[in-house]
């Protein structure tokens, strides 16, 4: 009688799961089923991508390439905007920024003043003033040349007020500083065929790369147009800086992944720098350690690459004004790489050795264009001789 009864209880259980589950599964399948006025077209889907991409065709290239489209607008979208800058004028930048050239270089015009005001000028005057002259990095021939010169014009002046004296020395090293100079960077083609290029080189440390974003802040507050070309792949980081110097002026910058053939990068920026239409493609290549053979070697690779869509307009060599005679070590193996036509000298307001301008002068034959005078973006300054003496000797 007890089987009977578990029999029956356990049939009865089991008929209930089985309704339970035939129920279950109708419910289901109704759900999927929709009238047809509530499915969805593929004109739906369309929609959902993008309202540019409808193929007629319906196909599934299309509809990815709708979804592309869509990626990179996100992509841009989340880019961050950054404020545009305006340069500050670039005429005269040198006049306001003296004050920071004459408090680390006014030693060398006092000290030299002091000396040539000296009742007698006796020999061993004339060892004092040419020691201060070699220890301002002048260079052994320009110091040799100056002291002659200084020699004689003092024999003949006879009577030496402050006044003469400041007036003599000014007249005399704006000799050595040579202001007939061409001290223009080439950022225009004279005859509007193309883009002008500059390449920007030097060593590992010398402010090579803030340097090119501080020069496209100059060539834009002088009217130009520039696309920044990152070609410095070896350093990380590089070609984030490059990019944040020219958002800030809206220059366009192009860059590779890190890593990449430099050479590459900049055919490229030149190659985008036509596209464009503007005026100039500034190219920041790989700084580099000038006792590395390849690596010299691969900056004479990033010019003949470059030259395959035009000339090289200008080559700047950065050197770091507190280097001294080091820097001029760095000049001679550039030079011998690729033809040097002009010098940046960056930190000149933190070194009491301006003579440098002088000394790169006369080592490489070309001459100083821009000096750096200090951390602000707008403190890369044109070369101005006459300034530039006036800082040193003063008054």
């Amino acid at each position: 009688m007890v089987t009977v009864i578990i029999g029956v209880i356990a049939g009865v259980i089991f008929a209930s799961l089985v309704a339970a589950l035939v129920v279950r599964g109708g419910k289901k399948k109704a759900a999927r089923i929709l009238p047809p006025e509530e499915r969805r077209s593929p004109d739906d889907l369309r929609l959902k991508l993008g309202e540019e991409a409808q193929p007629a065709d319906g196909s599934a290239q299309a509809l990815l390439e709708a979804s592309d489209s869509i990626t990179v607008d996100v992509e841009q979208a989340e880019k961050p905007r950054i404020a545009l800058e305006e340069p500050e004028p670039t005429a005269g930048r040198l006049v306001r920024l003296r004050s920071r050239l004459a408090r680390s270089n006014s030693a060398v015009g006092k000290g030299l003043l002091s000396l040539l005001s000296r009742d007698k000028l006796d020999e061993d005057t004339w060892e004092e003033i040419e020691e201060v002259l070699l220890t301002s990095d002048l260079g052994i021939g320009p110091t040799q040349e100056l002291v002659e010169a200084l020699r004689t014009r003092t024999r003949v002046l006879g009577t030496r007020s402050p006044e003469e004296l400041r007036a003599l020395l000014k007249e005399e090293l704006l000799k050595l500083v040579d202001p007939s100079l061409d001290r223009t960077v080439r950022s225009l083609r004279e005859d509007g065929e193309g883009p002008a290029v500059v390449l920007v080189a030097g060593v590992n440390g010398v402010g090579k790369t803030t340097t090119t974003g501080k020069l496209a802040r100059v060539l834009i507050a002088d009217g130009r147009s520039v696309v920044l070309g990152a070609a410095d792949t070896f350093r990380a980081a590089a070609a984030d800086q490059l990019e944040t110097w020219g958002d800030r002026v809206g220059a366009t910058t192009v860059r590779g992944a890190e890593g990449a053939d430099p050479a590459s990068v900049a055919f490229e920026a030149v190659r985008r720098a036509k596209e464009l239409g503007v005026d100039t493609a500034l190219i920041d290549t790989a700084g580099r350690l000038h006792t590395k053979t390849g690596l010299m070697d691969e900056l004479g690779k990033v010019k003949r690459v470059v030259e395959k869509q035009g000339p090289v307009d200008e080559v700047l060599l950065v050197l770091d004004a507190t280097t001294g005679q080091n820097g001029l070590v760095q000049a001679r193996v550039f030079r011998e790489v690729v033809d040097i036509t002009g010098i940046a000298l960056t930190k000149l307001d933190g070194t009491a050795k301006g003579g440098i301008v002088v000394a790169v002068q006369r080592e490489l034959g070309v001459p100083v264009k821009l000096v750096g005078l200090g951390e602000g973006a707008d403190d890369l300054a044109p070369f101005d001789p006459a300034a530039f003496v006036d800082a040193l000797v003063g008054g």
